[in-house]
């Protein structure tokens, strides 16, 4: 007997009305680490709004997207780490100190950090913390990263003994 192929859960993503022929891609890390078996989710803040966000940027010029998404992560929070994955799904952010606000789908990738760096470029300007995975999802105040955090379940993750 043949076993069954994995399926993704399929997640809709909702443009806003208007101008849904102008949307921009970024990209961003879901930067996570389990620690004693549980996994934990590292979220920093905006740099502006002081809101709980994943580190997320524009495209880097002859890079990939993971490799965007780790150099932001790195820029914003420190992180050092590596992309376990390939892209976990999707989010639409809309900037809100823009007059013309234009929509931007952000790409997330997983990234297990391996260490934080103290300085990196944008020390001072953002907060960093390690948060439960249920506790960042209810942090965020997007709803669609806020359901790809809850959902992520990182490869070759340890089993917990119990």
């Amino acid at each position: 007997m043949r076993p069954k192929k994995a399926t993704a859960k399929r997640r809709h993503i909702r443009l806003p009305k208007g101008r849904k022929d102008q949307v921009h891609a970024q990209f961003g890390a879901l930067c996570y680490r389990v620690r004693d078996g549980k996994l934990q989710v590292l979220l920093t803040t905006g740099r502006r709004s002081k809101a709980w966000i994943v580190p997320k940027g524009w495209p880097i010029r002859n890079s990939t997207g993971p490799e965007s998404a780790m150099r932001e992560a790195y820029e914003e929070a420190g992180v050092v780490g590596k992309i376990t994955g390939g892209c976990i799904g999707a989010y639409v952010h809309l900037p809100s100190r823009f007059k013309i606000r234009l929509p931007r789908l952000v790409a997330v990738y997983p990234l297990k950090v391996r260490s934080l760096r103290t300085h990196f470029p944008e020390t001072g300007q953002r907060k960093r913390k390690w948060f439960s995975a249920k506790k960042a999802a209810k942090k965020v105040a997007n709803p669609e990263l806020s359901a790809l955090i809850a959902g992520f379940d990182p490869p070759h993750r340890p089993k917990r003994r119990g």
